[in-house]
């Protein structure tokens, strides 16, 4: 009775094995995906979970590529140039607008993170407080169907401000050397950036009822359709390194992207600070408790009526049309 039951154990030790060896010889799936810019805080799980090899784990091969902002590389998505795009999805109200085919699949930082930055001291807090003051931002900046509309909610408009709009590469240093007193941009980006040499806090464009979701995933009709099963795994991956970032691995996060791009003169202390304040956008009151990625309609609705009030959607808009729970397994 012994030998037979070692004989059983012996081969089923071989037949697992086997099963391992074979899931080792399968190929990876390649997927290419590009992301908003240069390494910054929202990126980290992408390149956490690339560093850590955990995508190779679950059969990806990911290609991660830095981007020249979130408008930029949703035309390379919906182009086809690119599988997966991570950028501020709300951009894709306008997108599917003009044509586009590209759908939200997976959320991050799914409350509103546009914002006014200030002076720590300033005694400006609210729309109208602007008058008369100089506000930077970029041509192409999320902010932009935005601005008007902002401004409208203070009494304002723009002949009622200082608009500075600058090159990209201009926004920071504009900023930061007191050319402007106001930047509108996102915390998460911002604020760790400016404060070393200008302290300086936000002021939410939720506060005057903008609803914008933040960072999450895109592709294609004919993306999300072909390679689903490759997608379901990418988002479940993101799943565990946003979990792991959240429970303590701020530090991780950053390490990996110094890692992943040792030439980019990274800041550790400026990428953790930009963890950190991104995971205070990642819930809102209607996505507590849902897992990581996880979108809700309520939210989509309040977005798409913050860009119709703002003139950047046509209205009959149905919010199944741009995001998708259906990669969601968690």
């Amino acid at each position: 009775m012994t030998i037979r039951l070692a004989r059983r154990a012996t081969l089923a030790g071989l037949a697992a094995s086997a099963v391992t060896m074979r899931a080792r010889a399968q190929p990876l799936d390649p997927l290419s995906v590009r992301l908003d810019f240069s390494p910054w805080g929202v990126q980290a799980a992408m390149h956490l979970a690339n560093v850590k090899g955990w995508f190779a784990e679950a059969h990806l091969a990911v290609d991660v590529q830095d981007g020249r902002g979130s408008g930029n590389t949703l035309q390379l998505v919906n182009a086809g140039q690119v599988d997966v795009g991570q950028i501020q999805i709300g951009l894709i109200g306008q997108a599917r607008g003009t044509g586009a085919t590209v759908r939200s699949f997976a959320g991050w930082c799914r409350r509103t993170d546009l914002a006014v930055m200030v002076d720590q001291d300033s005694p400006l807090t609210k729309v109208a407080d602007f008058r008369g003051h100089s506000i930077v931002v970029f041509a192409a900046s999320p902010w932009a169907p935005f601005i008007d509309l902002w401004l409208k909610r203070g009494g304002l408009d723009r002949a009622s401000v200082n608009l500075m709009i600058v090159d990209p590469a201009a926004l920071w240093g504009t900023y930061s050397t007191r050319r402007a007193e106001a930047l509108m941009s996102t915390p998460p980006s911002a604020l760790p950036v400016v404060n070393p040499t200008r302290k300086s806090r936000a002021i939410l464009a939720e506060d005057a009822g903008i609803h914008y979701p933040s960072y999450g995933l895109v592709a294609t009709e004919a993306v999300l359709a072909t390679k689903a099963a490759a997608l379901r795994r990418l988002v479940a991956v993101q799943q565990r390194a946003w979990q792991h970032l959240r429970a303590g691995g701020v530090r991780d996060g950053a390490q990996a992207m110094i890692a992943a791009r040792p030439d980019a003169k990274l800041d550790a202390a400026v990428l953790e600070d930009q963890i950190t304040l991104s995971l205070d956008f990642f819930d809102t009151p209607a996505t507590r408790g849902k897992p990581i990625g996880w979108q809700a309609d309520s939210d989509w609705q309040a977005a798409l009526g913050s860009l119709e009030e703002a003139g950047a959607v046509k209205p009959g808009w149905k919010t199944n049309e741009y995001f998708s729970n259906d990669f969601i397994t968690a």
